[in-house]
């Protein structure tokens, strides 16, 4: 199985999906067909029923049940297109066997090192295989290790009609980097009681709780005046930005959050004296924290706005996704089948929140219960991401695992 998931990662990666926040098609991006087409012909080449590939690119299929008992139909669901946080044209990857712990030169030119001193968890795939970046792109585990992962269970599956199993469900979705992966899910059309979704970090990963999560776009306008004649007369939009920041917690920053705690992300800031803008995300587990997080950015707007008695600061703050904790609990059963299928495949669970949000999260609130389990791979979005090819084997593992349970609770 390892080798034909490594060929199978590898063939996907090499077909660029980067989403584009900016567009207003669907898919934000042709390329993410390109992906999912390639995938409908190999989905139809293991005779698996009802593939289909609708105009927004979402990709579903059905392995049909092959025993009599009445069993819970379960999906599993993975995203098709890569962030637009790095380019993903002319993916090269490098491929590391019998890593030895040390660093890792990704670009010798460039000297852009993998290295333990910054990435310690390397060191916990000594004597694997991984599969890195050259330094010029992101590598696409995220999530195209998880797409690799279910066809290759699948596969195993159609090849070994003796594993008895209910019906299964498939999806492929697009856009899921830029929040937009459920938004066009047809949940009943899709017909599974309950689904994982195969999109989490690090081996043995399990994840029914994430962020709260909202984005807020802020405009704020200046006023310029010849700098030698600027007293009481220049609103210096730029300086207004910083004070905006300035009146968040600079302990509730992405870089100094871990766990359970939320943070206000500035994500962006441009501008000039005349006219500047800004764009956070805000996050938090808790719902009331979440609230007062949101209540606290717009209480910093007002209150400069009453500072220099005009409002020069407007915003635009919306909700993106909320915690599917509270849909989850109710069937936690779903939870307890995963983690029993990791141990079967000798993989230690980790329960822990996400700390970011998946497709999940939606589904979860649109009807369909979606916990989050690992795809294998390690710094996201980035020239440093690394999958170990033996994780993605057992991510594939447990998908078998998870399937011939269901039948079974």
């Amino acid at each position: 199985m390892i080798d034909k998931i490594q060929d199978r990662f590898l063939r996907y990666i090499g077909i660029e999906t980067t989403s584009d926040p900016d567009s207003g098609s669907v898919p934000s991006t042709p390329e993410q067909f390109l992906l999912a087409k390639f995938l409908k012909e190999e989905l139809e080449e293991m005779d698996l029923n009802k593939v289909k590939l609708d105009n927004k690119c979402y990709l579903t299929a059905e392995l049909p049940a092959n025993n009599n008992k009445k069993c819970p139909v379960v999906g599993f669901i993975a995203h098709l297109d890569t962030s637009p946080d790095m380019t993903a044209k002319q993916v090269k990857p490098k491929i590391i066997q019998n890593y030895d712990g040390k660093d890792i030169i990704l670009n010798k030119e460039k000297n852009i090192i993998l290295s333990p001193e910054d990435f310690p968890e390397l060191t916990m795939y000594k004597g694997q295989t991984l599969i890195t970046t050259s330094g010029d792109t992101l590598l696409g585990a995220d999530d195209k290790a998880g797409i690799a992962e279910i066809m290759t269970a699948l596969e195993y599956l159609v090849k070994n009609p003796d594993i008895k199993h209910g019906t299964v469900k498939i999806a492929f979705t697009p856009d899921e980097e830029i929040g937009r992966g459920a938004k066009h899910f047809d949940v009943k059309k899709f017909g599974a009681d309950y689904a994982y979704t195969i999109d989490g970090g690090e081996i043995g990963e399990l994840e029914y709780e994430n962020f709260n999560a909202a984005g807020i776009k802020i405009k704020i306008s200046g006023r310029n005046v010849h700098p030698g004649y600027a007293k009481n007369k220049m609103l210096n939009a730029i300086q207004i930005a910083y004070e905006l920041n300035a009146l968040l917690p600079a302990d509730q920053r992405p870089e100094n959050t871990e766990n359970y705690e939320g943070f206000f992300h500035l994500m962006n800031i441009t501008g000039e004296v005349e006219n500047a803008k800004m764009q956070y995300i805000i996050r938090d587990f808790n719902s009331v924290e979440f609230e007062n997080k949101k209540q606290l950015m717009v209480n910093s707007i007002n209150f400069l706005n009453e500072k220099y008695k005009k409002n020069i600061i407007t915003y635009e703050l919306t909700d993106q996704y909320f915690n599917m904790k509270e849909k989850i609990e109710p069937v936690f059963h779903i939870v307890k089948i995963a983690e029993q299928a990791m141990k079967d495949a000798g993989v230690k669970p980790k329960i822990q929140p996400i700390r970011g949000g998946t497709d999940g999260s939606q589904l979860s609130y649109m009807g369909l219960p979606c916990p989050n389990i690992f795809a294998g791979g390690h710094n996201f979005h980035g020239k440093y991401e690394f999958v170990p090819v033996e994780s993605m084997e057992k991510a594939s593992k447990v998908i078998i695992n998870i399937i011939k349970a269901v039948c079974n609770q």
